[in-house]
This record gives structure tokens, C-alpha cells and sequence, in this order.
């Protein structure tokens, strides 16, 4: 666990409506009513066949040090809030319980990833940081694997702190990337706080600012001669920069009994000239220096440069990962499902006439199912909390939009995704470090069929409701269509 975030107090980091409420909850008797929020998402991005779940760490760093300053509160009573409630903010203690999908578990649209319950001004309150917590870092930890999946194999590093949206976004889009597969990140402030390796070579101005080509080389060469790699594209690649790299390698650090690391190509033809790079090396002696790609990739341009024979070992991705510019939007919403009273559950719905904004209510679990054979995860079970499923017997699933296809499952696992992150605001989140969760992740991917992970019409993995639940939310339904 890093101390990077608590040395900011992110209690404001709010939408203003969720005070104007939390205030009105206080002030019509509903400051101990018992709510049920569900955190869940609407689409994959780059409508890829899933998503991955990010974020955890933050959320729970911020539930852990929600508290409101004297400064907060003077701002507050500047907007014209009442004293009594200004006087329950000063005395503010987080009493919610919280479950959430753990960081690097594979996700699908429509299931709950994060469940809050608690006093509905608190669990309303949070609503903001939940979302801009997990939706941020699912977004980019989702296209890191893609591009990650694309190289088969290649390294990716994560190059894109300088067109992040903000510090914010490079800090925390650097831990996603790696937590989706990436080997290490430009940002070096990331790997300060959360381990993420930071990499990283030399820029075009290293090399203008010499007198040559071949000095600034040989300059990196002798400072970093365990760790050298140089950027060849400055000038002509095949005329001068592969020409001065080998030169240097055979001048410079022969002598000393070192090889060189690499040589890195950021523009023009990558693909045609890692291929004549990768021969000039070769025939200079050096089949064991690495090709290192750059210059505005993401998964579609490395898949179509392996296609074409690219000799490239690995790549930096810059803007297209650290911001997800093909599909920059993670929609993740956060609805009241259900409300406590006199120790009675009482499911809440809200209703649209687009299909896939109708909520699913009531307080809820999320069942993985694993074919034993395969080991492959075969669909998700969203099923009320109390509700009692004998999962030693055969188990059948129905599609909720189409209730007809069903199918059957005997020789199964299941395991129950949602784990307790918090109980009555007292953190039970078990930090992690960085390769813990990474190796989960790349686990936990391992277990989706191949037809998932299709970039292009990927096969629909099924997250169903139980019977139980689905004739519930029929009937909410129905019963609100008469009105």
C-alpha cells in the first residue's frame, strides 16, 4: 500500500447534488434510513468482450479518510447550509459496508462491481469517487490488455504521461496500464508510489544537442553502459542512425565487455524499417540487441505490423493507451437497488424507455461459474443475497432478454465475485502490491474462452439472472407500467 493518496483530502471531490441531497435526507427523516447502491456498467469499451476491474486501492484509500476540515465546513456554511447539518459533517464517521469486484477480475455489463450499503446520506455521498475511481482506472487497465494481447508476448510500456487528462490521470492510468499488463511506465512518480517500473531512454533533443549523431551515442553509451538504447530516427534510420548505434556498440561498449540493450524507432515506416534494422544489426554482430517501436501505436497498428513481419521486441504506447482515444468513456453508473426498513429488504427499480438504462433491484450476489473440464469461466449468476441456490445440483441459466435459451450446467464451480471491502466503515481491503494483482489479473484472463477475447465481434459472455430475481424485476416492472 502506498501513502501516495492520503496526503490529499479528496472528502470534496464531490458532485454538489450529493450534498444538497445528503442535507435533504437529513433534514425530511432520513438521516438512519438504510440504503442499497450498486455500482455496475452499461457497455464494454472498444466493444471488446470484457472488461477488467481497476481501481479498488483508491476507493478504499478514500472511504478510509472521509472526513470533513474546518475548511470544509466553512465552505459549506458559506453556501447557506444549516448548522445542525454542518454539525453532523464536523462529526462525520463512514458507517457503510462495501463489497467490491476485486482489482484485475475480469467484468461484464449489467453486473453489480461495487455494493454499498449503509445510511443513505453516506452511501449517496460516496457515489462520485466510486465512480471516478473504478470507471478511470477500469478504462485504461481494459485497453492496456488489449494492446498488451495484441504483441503476443512483446512488451508493452505504458509512454503517455505527457497527454494524460492531468497528473491524476498519468499517476493512476500508469498503475491501471500495469495492472492490465504493461511492464513498466514513463511515469516516474507511479513507480514512487505504487512499484510500477519506470523506463525510459532518451529524447530527440539528446540527440540535437550534440555535435553529432555519434557523440550524443556515444555519450548515453558511456553513462549507461548496462542500460543503453538508442533512439535511431533523429536523422535517417538506415543511412545514419543504425550506421552511429553499431558504431558506438563497437567503439564504446565492446571495449568495455557490454552489449547493448536496444535501439528505439518512433516515426516513419516502423514496420519496413525495424525489418532492415533488424538485418543490419544481425549482420554487425549484435542478433541480441532489441527493437524497440514508438510513435502513437495501439492494438490495431501492432497487430497490423506483426502481420506484415515487423522485427520489433517491443513497444511504447503513449496518448492512445493513457487516455483509451478509441473508446475514452467507461460508463459505469452507480443506482439506489433496494431500501432497509424495520429490518425488511425492499427492492427499488428505475424504469426507462431505453432497455438497457432499467435497473436491476434489490440487494444482490454475483456468482462466477467455471467448467471443471476446462477450467474456462462459462457465464455470471446475479441472484438475491438471501436467496438459497443449490449449486450441487445441476444448474440451469436463462438468458433474461431471451428467456427461451437456456443452459445447464453439471460438472461446475462457482465462486461468488463481490468480497467485503468495508464493515460498519472499518476497512477490511487487503492492499496488494502491484505484481500480486497483475498476476491475478493475467490469471484471472486466462480463464475466458479465446472467442471472448476476439478484438472484433467477441462471443457474448452471459451474465443471467436467477428466476427468483428475474420474476421480481418482471413484476416491478409490470406493476409501475400501470401507473
Amino acid at each position: 500500500m502506498s501513502s501516495f493518496d492520503v496526503k490529499r483530502n479528496l472528502t470534496m471531490l464531490t458532485d454538489f447534488y450529493e450534498i444538497t441531497m445528503a442535507n435533504g435526507y437529513f433534514k425530511h427523516g432520513h438521516k438512519d434510513t438504510t440504503a442499497f447502491f450498486d455500482m455496475f456498467f452499461r457497455s464494454i469499451p472498444d466493444k471488446g468482450g470484457f472488461a477488467i476491474m481497476c481501481g479498488v486501492e483508491q476507493l478504499a484509500e478514500y472511504l478510509k479518510n472521509l472526513k470533513f476540515t474546518p475548511e470544509d465546513i466553512e465552505y459549506l456554511r458559506s453556501r447557506g447550509f444549516g448548522e445542525e447539518f454542518l454539525d453532523y459533517l464536523a462529526n462525520f464517521r463512514f458507517e457503510c459496508d462495501v463489497w467490491a469486484v476485486p482489482e484485475g477480475t475480469p467484468i461484464f455489463p449489467g453486473e453489480p462491481i461495487v455494493k454499498v450499503r449503509g445510511p443513505v446520506m453516506q452511501a449517496q455521498f460516496i457515489e462520485t469517487m466510486v465512480l471516478l475511481c473504478i470507471n478511470h482506472q477500469s478504462l485504461i487497465a481494459t485497453k492496456a490488455n488489449r494492446i498488451v494481447r495484441a504483441a503476443q508476448g512483446r512488451a508493452i510500456m505504458e509512454f503517455g504521461s505527457r497527454r494524460a487528462q492531468g497528473w491524476d490521470g498519468a499517476i493512476y492510468g500508469a498503475r491501471a496500464a500495469c495492472i492490465g499488463g504493461c511492464v513498466g511506465t514513463a511515469c516516474t512518480i507511479s513507480d514512487q508510489a505504487f512499484g510500477t517500473p519506470a523506463l525510459g531512454t532518451m529524447a530527440h533533443s539528446w540527440i540535437q544537442l550534440f555535435d553529432s549523431e555519434y557523440e550524443a551515442f556515444k555519450a548515453y553509451a558511456l553513462e549507461y553502459p548496462d542500460a543503453c538504447t538508442l533512439l535511431i530516427d533523429t536523422y535517417n534510420v538506415l543511412k545514419s542512425g543504425v550506421p552511429n548505434a553499431i558504431k558506438c556498440f563497437d567503439e564504446v561498449l565492446k571495449p568495455l565487455g557490454k552489449r547493448p540493450k536496444g535501439v528505439r524507432i518512433d516515426s516513419g515506416d516502423i514496420a519496413y524499417l525495424s525489418r532492415k534494422t533488424r538485418k543490419m544489426l544481425d549482420d554487425a554482430g549484435y542478433p541480441d540487441c532489441s527493437i524497440v517501436a514508438s510513435n502513437s501505436l495501439d492494438e490495431y497498428i501492432i497487430r497490423d505490423m506483426l502481420l506484415q513481419d515487423a522485427k520489433i521486441d517491443s513497444f511504447g504506447v503513449g496518448e492512445r493507451l493513457i487516455t483509451s482515444s478509441s473508446s475514452p468513456v467507461f460508463g459505469g453508473v452507480y443506482k439506489l437497488v433496494a431500501v432497509e426498513k424495520d429490518g425488511e429488504i425492499i427492492p427499488k427499480i428505475k424504469i426507462s424507455e431505453n432497455i438497457s438504462k432499467i435497473t436491476t433491484p434489490g440487494d444482490k450476489k454475483v456468482y462466477r461459474i467455471y467448467d471443471n473440464e476446462t477450467g474456462k469461466a462459462e457465464a455470471d449468476l446475479i441472484a438475491f443475497t438471501d436467496e438459497i441456490i443449490d449449486f450441487s445440483a445441476p444448474l440451469t441459466l436463462f438468458d433474461p432478454d431471451f428467456t427461451w435459451k437456456k443452459k445447464t450446467f453439471e460438472n461446475y464451480t462457482v465462486r461468488e465475485l463481490l468480497e467485503p471491502i468495508f464493515a460498519g466503515g472499518e476497512c477490511l481491503y487487503k492492499f496488494k502490491t502491484l505484481d500480486e494483482t497483475k498476476k491475478y489479473c493475467k490469471e484471472q484472463i486466462d480463464t475466458l474462452w479465446d472467442e471472448v477475447l476476439r478484438f472484433e465481434n467477441p462471443h457474448k459472455y452471459y451474465v443471467d439472472l436467477s428466476e427468483t430475481l428475474w420474476e421480481k424485476k418482471s413484476s416491478m416492472i409490470e406493476e409501475i407500467r400501470k401507473i
